[in-house]
């Protein structure tokens, strides 16, 4: 057994259910712990580099594992151990079956629309794109409005809102700006991201389910992407609401609140998949494919790893990229942090490369 196989079987002993939950666990809760470490207003280029290994990894484990998966099959059921080196190992025939790949496409699809949905209901309830965040939201300085800049999307953590509430505070008042109290607008929007946050765990969740569910070295996997995807995105979700007023621990027990929607989704996940019959072993697959949705193989629990990775590719896609297209304007800052930022998102992806090849 391979160094990595051991690592994964030493993370994730258990059934598929006991490493669905531990997954979760990792995912929520280390995440959450270096915020303990982390200034709010960490150096806007360093966040962006880390979000563009967080955007490597995270697109890699949906091109490379949650995609040929979602297409090719092979449910390994929940075992552990050797497992996570040898499930790969016998003959596997591919049947092409046009019906099941259009579900296929249309669970994928569905994971898209779902999270356009939230994040176009998310700015309509916020009055018009004041819920858009980046990770740069702890750069913006409270005694000056920045240049409106393009809205970003759900997993943004740009507070667009916060720089007109400023404006309008210091055109009013311009006897204590140093110590005005957040508006309401802002509050709203601290508020709205946190259940955005709260559904976006809960995806979270759904995809750790699917993917031990689909095979133990899937699911390990999945959490790898995962785990350091979380990271830069709970720092911008601290800092968004350090900036809303919130103190430091009031920030940190909401950050560890918005975990209970990964549990959620995680424990949603593992019924949707005990009721299809994916807990069990080879013996049972073929007598619980045989009738399947509209007439093909597939099962509901086998559409929740492609709709996770619709989900996860509208967050890299859509919400994350984009500001990372940003730049200032001086070339002499904006060349080397490019170079920075491809790199830091090849060495993310090489990381699932990496991980993929040894499963073999």
């Amino acid at each position: 057994m391979s160094l990595q196989a051991q690592a994964f079987a030493f993370l994730f002993p258990g059934s598929a259910m006991v490493n669905s939950l531990l997954a979760t666990a990792y995912i929520s809760i280390f995440p959450n712990l270096l915020l303990y470490f982390v200034p709010p207003n960490i150096n806007t280029a360093s966040l962006n580099t880390l979000v563009s290994f967080a955007v490597g990894g995270l697109l890699g484990d949906v091109f490379l594992h949650l995609l040929p998966h979602a297409f090719l099959g092979e449910h390994g059921g929940g075992g552990s151990g050797d497992d996570y080196h040898h499930h790969h190992h016998h003959a596997t025939t591919v049947e092409v079956d046009n019906k099941q790949n259009v579900l296929v496409g249309l669970g994928i699809f569905g994971g898209f629309f779902f999270f356009f949905f939230m994040d176009k209901m998310m700015r309509v309830l916020n009055g018009g794109g004041g819920h858009s965040h980046d990770h740069h939201a702890h750069t913006h300085d409270h005694k000056k409005v920045d240049d409106p800049k393009p809205q970003e999307g759900l997993r943004q953590r740009k507070d667009n809102s916060k720089d007109d509430t400023t404006k309008e505070i210091d055109t009013k008042d311009t006897k204590d700006t140093t110590t005005k109290k957040p508006s309401a607008n802002v509050k709203l929007s601290a508020y709205l991201n946190l259940l955005a946050d709260f559904t976006h765990n809960m995806t979270d969740g759904l995809a750790m389910a699917a993917s031990f569910y689909a095979s133990p070295a899937v699911g390990a996997t999945t959490a790898v992407a995962v785990f350091f995807h979380e990271i830069p995105h709970e720092v911008g979700d601290y800092a968004i609401l350090i900036q809303s007023g919130f103190s430091k621990q009031r920030a940190m027990m909401a950050q560890f609140t918005t975990a209970v929607g990964a549990f959620l989704g995680t424990m949603i996940g593992i019924l949707i998949e005990e009721a299809s019959g994916s807990g069990d072993h080879n013996k049972h697959h073929h007598q619980h494919a045989v009738v399947g949705l509209l007439g093909t193989k597939l099962q509901w629990g086998d559409l929740v790893i492609p709709f996770t990775a619709g989900g996860f590719l509208y967050i890299a896609t859509v919400g994350v990229i984009p500001e990372l297209l940003e730049v200032t304007g001086k070339i002499s800052k904006d060349k080397p942090q490019a170079f920075k930022e491809f790199a830091a998102m090849l060495v993310g992806l090489g990381l699932m490369v990496a991980i993929a090849w040894n499963e073999v």
